[in-house]
This record gives C-alpha cells, structure tokens and sequence, in this order.
C-alpha cells in the first residue's frame, strides 16, 4: 500500500491539530522509510519478479526488522517515546504511536502472506488484497479520499499559496500512484531501495504545507477575537 499510508496521515490531522503533517507523514510511512535504508545496507532483502501480484512485481523475502509485527510494535513504542521526550504531548506520542502500527495493518491487509509476525519466525500473514489490481486501486483510493477529504475540511489554506501546496501534494501523491501501477518494474534492488528513500520529499512537503495552513478551528477563533 502506499497512498492508503499518506491517507492515514491526512486524517490524523483531524484527531490532533498539534503535530505537522509531515511528522504525521513520518509516522504513517516510518517502517517504510526504515525499509529502503535496510535495503541498500544488505540488512533485509527483496526479489524482482513480474507477476508477484496483480500489483506489484516485487516479492519482500526478508524484511522482519521493519516489516514484521513486533518490529512495527517497537517502532511504534520508540516513535511515540520520542516525540513525548521532546514535546511532553502524550496524546500525540500515542496517536503517532497508532499512526507506525497502522502501516503495518495496511499492509497486512494488501500484502500476500509475506508479512512475518516476529523477526525469529516462518509464520508469514497477509490477506492478498494485491492479488486484485481493481480491488486495491478501490481500497487504497477510497482509504486516500476519505484522508484527503479529512484534512482539507480540517485545515484552510491562509492564501493562494497554502491552496496550491495542498492541492499540489494530493494530485502529485495520486499521479505518483498512477504511474507505479503502469510503469515498468525497477532494474534492480539498490533502485527500489533508492526510490523508497525519496519519500523523504513528500515527508518534507507535510512539513512545507503546515508553513501556511492552519486549522479552521483557529481560523474562526481568530475571527472572533477581532
């Protein structure tokens, strides 16, 4: 899955204003940002094979240090405990806690039965949602949407400006998305890891976005006070 992961980070912009979006981004994407860096280092390891899936060519044969339950468990606990150190927000610390372990149960709904449960273990799960391009194109837009719709009736751009950098990230996340269901499969291992590590450009534009932006909410207290 990969814009159902932003859609999540969309929407929790509506539980909790305090966080920037792309520190949400951050946390709904964290594993998969850790995955390209263990990649790249020879740490956990995938295969190239057109076919796979419906969806996508790449087969994940090891990657149970990002990617496995009790990793996703961990990542979860640390960024929360993180983010609580520097900030003192518990609630926040939490919500981006569930925002890590979200990306796992996403992908455990599209992954085949790739998805180990512990790092020590044979026992792979996934329900297989890739195994269907349709399906997977209607889950993952509408979990999308649904985030986007979530955050743009949450937050109003001040100016021309904050509109075109909301309008622009969801247009580029669903073009982006479009052109990977389409495009050719990668060459080889070290240009998946490559790609997967230029996330880090949309984690950036969360962050450029919430530059502007700022929730209605004190957009009509603001108002008020005048």
């Amino acid at each position: 899955m990969f814009i159902g992961h932003f859609g999540a980070g969309l929407a929790a912009k509506k539980i909790d204003e305090r966080p920037s979006l792309g520190t949400l981004f951050l946390a709904a994407q964290f594993v998969d940002l850790l995955w390209p860096v263990f990649i790249l280092a020879g740490i956990e390891k995938v295969k190239i094979e057109p076919g796979n899936t419906a969806f996508t060519p790449l087969n994940f044969v090891y990657y149970p240090f990002s990617h496995s339950l009790l990793a996703a468990v961990f990542w979860a606990l640390l960024f929360g405990a993180v983010y609580y150190f520097f900030k003192k927000n518990l609630r926040t610390s939490i919500l981006l806690g569930a925002l890590v372990i979200s990306h796992w149960i996403l992908d455990f709904i599209s992954h085949r039965a790739d998805l180990p449960l512990v790092p020590w273990s044979n026992i792979k799960v996934g329900l297989g949602l890739w195994n269907s391009l349709p399906l997977t194109i209607i889950v993952e837009g509408l979990i999308f949407c649904t985030g986007a719709w979530l955050y743009i009736s949450y937050v109003r751009a001040n100016n021309k400006r904050g509109f075109y950098r909301i309008w622009g990230l969801l247009i580029f996340l669903a073009v982006i998305y479009i052109n990977n269901i389409f495009a050719s499969p990668p060459p080889n291992e070290e240009a998946i890891g490559l790609v997967g590590l230029s996330q880090w450009i949309i984690i950036a534009w969360g962050y450029w976005i919430d530059k502007i932006n700022v929730p209605q909410m004190n957009i009509e207290m603001n108002i008020e006070e005048k």
